[in-house]
């Protein structure tokens, strides 16, 4: 206990971290102040405030923004749908890989893209939103004039959330767009416990606690995979420079087994809820549509669960692909006079470290995906749907990876300031930490 106040402490006594952190407050109370503004000309009272299937699941990402019309009711998500075309076109289109390998104007072309994508993709969403999920008795106005109005005020609600994202990296603790997600998941966290609580009363008193049993244990499973790693030794040769020895030191690659981090069920999830609203624009004219948008919208139908998992497993092999370069990783080492033992430096060496991250992507990607959809076999077994969500799943994972990122940061301002870190043995490990060759 006293090694915990300590480190409380030292944080707060960094001014640059102590200012990051209240930024970074003050940036979540803003965004969580305008999730519950709603848009001009609903009436609050008409609406039911509990989305069931997929908007639940879409619902508890936002905070409940999205079943109480507000501003934000679309919040980060049309970011991250642009996100993704983005990702999938810089792989694919020559245009978008030459832009991405120009360095910072690269990255700001590519930046710029992104949100003008970002404003289309909410306009569609939000039109979509609008006919598809706030009934007609809580308009208060005429339809054609509220619909206009209203993807004007989604757009730039999102586009204000997009905003605090980045001043949240920027002059906050960092992971800006995860932590808007991961506040709106905290959010209706407590709200899930008492309700589950409540609902089982005294007589499912035994079958809470197991509950609660089993919650612990499946957030120990999803922090070990979080965590897990699979280190490949390097060998740096002896160089004598100026009569002094430099290298011959043995260090390790840290290849993470989900490398990925919380992008594949962010990718996967913002995906699961456009069926069932763009269904629901054609269901009254479409026998298919309807069927399609009553499967998608429901997280516990096994179609929603089987294209759930292949997207998240997709997604991880993208990303990892995206994210960690072999190529690079070998010419890394070959220029500092590193080799794998048994291995022979350059494309040996890229091929080598390409068939490990294979490897151990496949296995990670599987049990992430298994996490991810979870939550509809634990709500299958009788546990209520909103508390269900955070058996795994997205809310789950975004929280774990989220929350090991941001330990991740604090702790490298400790001990950049000669503080200890915040554990006696080993260090956190966020989610989205890149590997590279140690020089």
């Amino acid at each position: 206990m006293n090694r915990f106040f300590s480190t409380i402490r030292n944080i707060f006594s960094i001014e640059e971290l102590r200012d990051r952190i209240f930024n970074t407050i003050g940036f979540l109370i803003i965004f969580r102040l305008g999730s519950f503004v709603v848009l001009p000309g609903v009436d609050p009272s008409k609406l039911s405030g509990d989305a069931q299937g997929i908007f639940g699941l879409l619902d508890t990402i936002l905070g409940g923004a999205f079943s109480n019309a507000s501003i934000f009711a679309l919040g980060i998500m049309p970011y991250i749908s642009a996100s993704i075309v983005i990702q999938l076109l810089t792989v694919a289109v020559p245009y978008f890989q030459k832009m991405q390998k120009e360095g910072e104007s690269g990255r700001k072309k590519i930046t710029q893209i992104t949100r003008v994508l970002t404003i289309a993709i909410t306009i569609v969403q939000g039109s979509a939103y609008v006919k598809g999920t706030i009934p007609a008795e809580a308009i208060m106005m005429g339809n054609f004039f509220f619909t206009i109005t209203s993807v004007i005020i989604l757009t730039s609600g999102t586009i204000f959330c997009m905003w605090l994202g980045e001043k949240i990296t920027d002059k906050g603790i960092g992971n800006g767009i995860s932590l808007l997600i991961m506040i709106g998941i905290i959010s209706r966290f407590p709200g899930s416990i008492v309700a589950e609580a409540l609902s089982l009363g005294m007589s499912g008193l035994l079958f809470f606690i197991l509950e609660i049993v089993a919650l612990f244990f499946v957030v120990m499973v999803t922090v070990m995979l979080v965590q897990a790693t699979r280190r490949i030794p390097v060998q740096y040769a002896k160089q004598v420079v100026g009569g002094r020895v430099y290298g011959g030191q043995r260090q390790y690659i840290p290849l993470k087994v989900n490398a990925s981090g919380v992008m594949p069920i962010i990718f996967a999830q913002s995906l699961m809820f456009l069926p069932s609203l763009l269904a629901n624009l054609w269901a009254d004219d479409s026998d298919t549509a309807a069927y399609i948008g009553s499967v998608f919208s429901d997280f516990q139908s096994w179609q929603y669960s089987l294209t759930f998992a292949i997207l998240i497993i997709i997604f991880t092999f993208l990303y990892t692909a995206i994210t960690i370069n072999p190529s690079q990783i070998a010419d890394d080492m070959k220029r500092n006079g590193g080799f794998i033992p048994g291995v022979k430096p350059g494309k040996q060496t890229s091929e080598f470290i390409d068939n490990v991250l294979t490897k151990i992507t496949l296995p990670g990607a599987i049990f992430l995906a298994i996490i991810a959809i979870l939550p509809a076999f634990v709500a299958r077994a009788g546990v209520g749907t909103q508390f269900s969500q955070f058996f795994g799943g997205t809310s789950l994972i975004i929280m774990v990876g989220v929350i090991l990122d941001t330990l991740q940061q604090i702790e490298s301002y400790l001990l950049m300031r000669h503080y200890e870190g915040m554990m006696k043995s080993g260090k956190v490990k966020g989610s989205s930490s890149q590997t590279t060759a140690v020089a």
